[in-house]
């Protein structure tokens, strides 16, 4: 494919705003100094779509499922972003919560979002376990805690592809 069809409105979507979740999960930050959380806020809106819920929880696998299944439920969220939990420490679970709650993982996202952050960080991008799962029809994101992998996942994935990919998973 070349780069101009990759990027045409047809692969990426057009002007439909797509209303999101966004979970935080942490052990060390507060809903106050949260700021990667607040910055997917503000590049979502950027990107001229809308954040429907919001919320910072514990690292806890039992913490994430009983947000993100209320939330999944919710017709007004079409996606949803988990950040932060996604790492190799013990207490990085919200990957482990996201594969107890079913669904399938989409491997792509992972590739292309650790390429990218290879670019950027190294070799230290292979310890990163980012995904893509599709939960009840709806994408969920589970990106690293950091702005930095936020501001890549977002800018550089998420926001270009999301209509198409919520599009679909609605076909």
């Amino acid at each position: 494919m070349t780069p101009d069809a990759a990027g045409s409105r047809h692969h990426t979507g057009g002007d439909r705003a797509i209303q999101f979740g966004v979970l935080s999960v942490s052990d060390t930050h507060t809903e106050e100094d949260d700021l990667s959380g607040h910055l997917a806020r503000t590049l979502i809106e950027a990107g001229h779509h809308r954040v429907h819920r919001y919320h910072l929880v514990a690292n806890s696998v039992a913490d994430v499922r009983d947000t993100l299944e209320p939330w999944l439920a919710e017709r007004e969220i079409e996606c949803v972003l988990t950040i932060g939990g996604t790492g190799v420490s013990s207490r990085d679970l919200s990957v482990a919560a996201l594969e107890t709650m079913g669904g399938k993982k989409l491997e792509g996202f992972g590739e292309l979002y650790r390429s990218l952050s290879f670019q950027e960080v190294g070799p230290l991008a292979f310890l990163s376990r980012a995904g893509l799962y599709l939960l009840q029809q709806k994408p969920v994101f589970a990106l690293p805690g950091s702005e930095r992998a936020v501001r890549t996942a977002l800018e550089r994935l998420i926001l270009p592809a999301i209509q198409h990919l919520v599009e679909e998973l609605e076909r």
